[in-house]
C-alpha cells in the first residue's frame, strides 16, 4: 500500500511539474523612466539621493529639504535627507557615509571652507554627481565636477541695509546693532562684503555685533543677548537691528517685545511663516525681509542634480534672484504658500527646467 500511495504521489508531482499552471509568474517589469521619449539614459528609476543640511531644523531648512525632496520624487528618484544642526563632525560624518552608502547624488548645504575640499573630494573620485548650496572651498581647492548654488547674498544685503539707511533722512548714518554670525559662514561672509560697503560709505554705524553661540536654541540665545545690552542705548540712540540671518531676528524681536522698545527698526534676511506672523503682530517693529524661496533652492539644486545624470552641461556656479518683502506687502492670510501673490516673481523659476523633467512629471504623477 505505502508503495502505490508513493507512486501516485511520485505522478502528482511529475504531471504537476509538466502542466502550464505550475509555471513561475514573471516578476513585474521595471519601471524604466529612460523609455519615456527624450528623457536622458543617465536618469534612470530608482536614483539615490541624499540631501545633507548643516544648519538646524529651523523653517527655512523643512523648506529647503521639501523643496528637494519633492522635485526629486516628481523624477522617480529616492531622496533621503539629514540634518547636522551645525555641528561640522556631524555633517562630515553623515557625508562620509553616504558617500560609503553609495548615493547616486548629493546635495550639500552649508559646508565651511576649510573642510569642503577634503570632505567632497571621496565622493567625485567615487563617481558620485554632487550640487551644493551655500558652500565654499578654500582658495585653490576647486572641485569643477561640482555646481555650487547661492541665493544671491549680495543682492540679499542690499536690499534689507538699503531699507535701514532709509530710516535716515537727514543725511547721517543709521546706528546698528549688527545680528551676524562668522567669518566663515559663507552666505553670511558675503553679505558682510555689502555691509562693509555701507559702512565705509557712511551709510550706517555700527553700536554692536551680537552672534550665536547656542544652535541648539538660536532665537532664546539671541534673545537674552540683545535684551541684556538694550538698556545701555535710551529711546532714540538705535535706528535699527539688522538681522543678516532670519532665526537671529526672531531672537531681537523677542527682546524687543519684552523691553517694549518700539523705537528701534527691525530688518532682516531670509523669510519664514513665523517671519511673516511677526510682522503683522500689532504695532510690529520688524518692517521688512529680503529673502529668496527657500523651497525653490531646494527645487533648483535637485534639477541641477538631474541634470548632471543626464550629461548635460551645467555652469559652475548659479545665485538665485533676490526680494524684498516688507510688512506692508503682507495680507492676513500670506504665507510661504501664497506670498507669491503678493511679491512678484516669488517661488517661480525656470532655471535648469527641461522638457523631459515635465515628461519625468507626467509619468511620476500617475
Amino acid at each position: 500500500m505505502r508503495k502505490i500511495f508513493g507512486l501516485v504521489l511520485i505522478a502528482v508531482f511529475l504531471l504537476s511539474a509538466c502542466s502550464p499552471a505550475a509555471t513561475a509568474t514573471p516578476a513585474p517589469a521595471v519601471d524604466d523612466a529612460t523609455t519615456l521619449e527624450g528623457v536622458p539614459a543617465g536618469v534612470t528609476p530608482g536614483l539615490k539621493i541624499a540631501v545633507i543640511r548643516n544648519l538646524p531644523s529651523d523653517d527655512h531648512t523643512k523648506q529647503f529639504l521639501d523643496g528637494a525632496r519633492t522635485e526629486g520624487e516628481s523624477f522617480g528618484f529616492v531622496v533621503d535627507t539629514f540634518i547636522a544642526d551645525n555641528d561640522d563632525v556631524k555633517f562630515q560624518d553623515l557625508v562620509a557615509q553616504a558617500i560609503q552608502k553609495g548615493y547616486d547624488g548629493l546635495i550639500i548645504s552649508h559646508g565651511k571652507a576649510d573642510y569642503s575640499y577634503d570632505m567632497l573630494k571621496p565622493a567625485v573620485d567615487a563617481g558620485i554627481k554632487v550640487v551644493t548650496f551655500d558652500t565654499a572651498f578654500n582658495e585653490g581647492a576647486t572641485l569643477p565636477e561640482i555646481t555650487t548654488t547661492f541665493q544671491d547674498d549680495f543682492a540679499l544685503a542690499e536690499l534689507s541695509l538699503t531699507e535701514i539707511a532709509a530710516l535716515k533722512t537727514d543725511g547721517t548714518p543709521a546706528r546698528v546693532i549688527k545680528l551676524w554670525w562668522g567669518p566663515g559662514v559663507p552666505p553670511l561672509d558675503r553679505r558682510e562684503t555689502i555691509y562693509q560697503k555701507f559702512l565705509a560709505d557712511g551709510k550706517i554705524e555700527t553700536l554692536e555685533t551680537i552672534g550665536p553661540s547656542n544652535f541648539q536654541d538660536v532665537q532664546g540665545d539671541i534673545a537674552a543677548k540683545v535684551g541684556a545690552i538694550l538698556a545701555k542705548y535710551p529711546e532714540g540712540t538705535v535706528d535699527a537691528i539688522w538681522g543678516s540671518w532670519d532665526e537671529m531676528a526672531k531672537g531681537a524681536y523677542k527682546a524687543l517685545n519684552d523691553a517694549g522698545r518700539t523705537d528701534i527698526a527691525l530688518i532682516s534676511i531670509d523669510v519664514s511663516n513665523q517671519d511673516m506672523n511677526l510682522m503683522r503682530e500689532e504695532n510690529s517693529v520688524w518692517l521688512s525681509t529680503a529673502a529668496v524661496d527657500p523651497r525653490l533652492i531646494g527645487i533648483v539644486d535637485m534639477r541641477l542634480l538631474a541634470k548632471k545624470f543626464a550629461g548635460e552641461e551645467l555652469p559652475a556656479n548659479y545665485d538665485l534672484e533676490a526680494k524684498l518683502i516688507k510688512k506692508t506687502d503682507l495680507k492676513a492670510d500670506t504665507n510661504m504658500e501664497t506670498l507669491k501673490d503678493v511679491i512678484a516673481g516669488w517661488g517661480k523659476s525656470d532655471a535648469f527646467n527641461e522638457a523631459w523633467m515635465d515628461t519625468l512629471r507626467a509619468h511620476y504623477a500617475k
